[in-house]
């Protein structure tokens, strides 16, 4: 076991290492932010009015015809927001040094074109299950996008893997760790309250399952973020030193940290961009699943939710985490993970401190798990249809149960494995279909604000149309269309 554990850990440092998918996710962003413009800049404003304008807690109940843009964007980021965000940037910070923060900063702002462009293709090649009820992914960009069945098929068994079963083991163990530490609380009957209640959401469907997304993911990060502002306030001197920390970290970590930490650069941009794009998911595949059952006027709309979740995810929620960690001068060489988490809660806290950071985990890690199995049971519909999903689960509610009780170092690593593989065929159909989502982009700007009829219209209207560009050849033809569209526009 110990060999195969660390079997697969040299094959995560490479995967997630400075020669793979850190300079791929960190690329495609790069590419995505210079083709569309800045768009996480330009079109920033318009995305917060169209997430907050006339929010509700309360919307319309999500069912076959899909979700609100509030409700898909709620079950994104309660899969985005967890232990990533409360022990994930502690590791971060403590093997990278401050400065790891602002490389997160960085990885997430290009990110941000990356989750557009994503939300966007989800969007456009949405489509409905033998139920009749709209579903969508990257398993159907990628099959109908470029026409790659067999990528598709990869695609789906990873996130399977990786969300549905590994993933959700991970997020159990988290929580019953922190119940134990901060509680006394039994694994074993943390483990059982907490397949009670994943059952009775799986069992709603998409309705709890929206439901329970749009109520709870405010209030969890609302909750987390005040408790951090709280203690910055009693640290109120030491928050212009700590950004001044983080700014020289970036480039030395040791006069940042006075040598407590021996990082380098090399290892504040590692484990920043690493760790950053683990928490936001930009890139990997598994946040589209949501915003393909947006209900939205325009593709574009879904796409401008998917950047402000990106920024709630790394802005607000994971950097709420790391400067709690930094202005409490909580990091001091010899603590890492939910334990510096802890650690800075009880420096700002007391000692209630500790059980607020176990309860804030559980609801992170907790909404992670639902929006994970959502996003896994996409693709299980993908490959087998809607007749299996029952028993899947009650296969993913063993796992959870098992993951409560046992810590094993092989299944951590496992779910490192399986995330980075999934990366790989998304990140390939995101590229190749970027075209698309310009075009979409431009359509958007140059018609659908002006008040013009869209080529690309209201998202019930896409659901099938686009779904059935199967080949390189119509997906060619389909390009070609708008782009001859918007040549006569001009011309007029």
């Amino acid at each position: 076991m110990d060999a195969l554990t660390q079997t697969v850990a040299n094959i995560n440092s490479i995967l997630w290492g400075p020669w793979c998918l850190i300079p791929v996710l960190v690329g495609a962003g790069i590419f995505f932010t210079f083709q569309l413009r800045f768009v996480q800049i330009r079109q920033f404003g318009r995305a917060f009015k169209h997430v907050f304008g006339g929010l509700t807690f309360n919307g319309e109940k999500a069912g076959k015809h899909g979700m609100t843009s509030f409700q898909s964007l709620a079950t994104a980021i309660a899969a985005q927001v967890g232990t990533g965000n409360l022990a994930g940037v502690a590791t971060a910070i403590a093997m990278g040094g401050p400065g790891a923060i602002f490389w997160m900063w960085l990885a997430a702002f290009f990110g941000m074109a990356t989750i557009f462009s994503e939300a966007i293709l989800a969007q456009l090649y949405r489509s409905k299950d033998s139920e009749g009820h709209i579903t969508g992914g990257p398993a159907y960009y990628i099959t109908y996008g470029l026409g790659s069945k067999p990528m598709a098929t990869i695609f789906s068994v990873l996130i399977i893997i990786a969300l549905g079963f590994i993933g959700n083991m991970v997020q159990a163990n988290s929580i019953s760790t922190a119940f134990q530490s901060a509680f006394n609380v039994p694994v074993t009957t943390t483990g059982t309250v907490l397949i009670l209640l994943a059952g009775f959401i799986f069992i709603g469907g998409i309705k709890r399952i929206a439901g329970f997304a749009e109520k709870m993911v405010p209030l969890m990060a609302g909750v987390y973020v005040l408790g951090a502002i709280y203690i910055m306030l009693c640290f109120a001197p030491d928050i212009i030193p700590t950004f001044k920390q983080i700014a020289i970290g970036a480039f030395n970590p040791s006069a940042a940290t006075g040598g407590v930490i021996g990082a380098t650069v090399k290892e504040a941009i590692r484990y920043g961009v690493a760790r950053g794009l683990f928490s936001n998911e930009a890139g990997m595949g598994s946040t589209p699943h949501a915003h393909a059952i947006a209900r939205v006027k325009h593709p574009v709309e879904q796409g401008l939710a998917a950047v402000i979740g990106l920024f709630i995810d790394t802005f607000v929620v994971l950097t709420a985490t790391a400067l709690v960690i930094l202005v409490t001068g909580s990091l001091d060489g010899t603590r890492t993970g939910i334990e510096l988490t802890q650690a800075a809660f009880v420096k700002g806290m007391g000692a209630p401190g500790a059980g607020f950071v176990a309860l804030c985990l559980f609801f992170a890690a907790f909404t992670t798990i639902i929006g994970w199995y959502f996003f896994a049971v996409q693709n299980v519909k993908y490959l087998f249809g809607s007749k299996v999903v029952n028993i899947f689960s009650v296969i993913v509610l063993a796992f959870l149960m098992t993951g409560s009780m046992l810590k094993v170092e092989l299944v951590w690593e496992l779910a490192d494995m399986f995330n980075g593989l999934m990366v790989i065929p998304n990140i390939i159909a995101v590229i190749g279909l970027y075209k698309l989502v310009t075009r979409a982009l431009a359509d958007y700007e140059g018609k659908f604000l002006k008040g013009e009829k869209p080529l690309f219209g209201p998202s019930e209207e896409l659901t099938g149309r686009m779904a059935h560009i199967n080949t390189s050849h119509r997906r060619r033809r389909a390009v070609a269309k708008v782009d001859n569209a918007e040549d006569d526009s001009d011309e007029e």
